[in-house]
């Protein structure tokens, strides 16, 4: 997991594919943390995407750093928990003009729950992780 962590935070964006109805639906991202030995995303409450991961958790990330590129596939699990939603913030402080924590706040932050990852690059075999 830590690998796959290392990989996101070095590439700084990566791509959230969801499914809205039969629609597939990709974007931008750049968050990610570990906390609790769980891989960590966030978004706001309310956002599209947030209600297509909790209508469909299943999603897939993509991102390319350096002649690589990984691809992570798996099921995202919301955790409402004020400690770990602040764990989030507290990795992107530059993110709390825009997020506050709590019941009433509008941080949304979901784990990985049976990941699967594939490191790729034409000089090299996948390197293969699972989470």
């Amino acid at each position: 997991m830590k690998q796959v962590y290392d990989f996101l935070k070095n590439a700084g964006t990566y791509y959230l594919a969801t499914v809205e109805g039969d629609q597939p639906r990709v974007r931008p991202f750049g968050t990610v943390n570990i906390f609790e030995d769980k891989l960590y995303i966030q978004t706001g409450k309310g956002k599209n995407v947030e209600k297509q991961i909790m209508e469909n958790g299943k999603v897939e990330i993509s991102a390319m750093y350096q002649g690589e590129w990984i691809r992570l596939a798996g099921k995202l699990v919301l955790d409402e928990r004020v400690e770990a939603q602040e764990a989030m913030l507290d990795a992107y402080p530059q993110l709390r003009n825009m997020y506050t924590t709590g019941a009433e706040g509008n941080t949304a932050v979901f784990y990985f729950e049976n990941a699967t990852a594939a490191i790729c690059s034409f000089t090299h075999e996948p390197i293969m992780i699972a989470f």
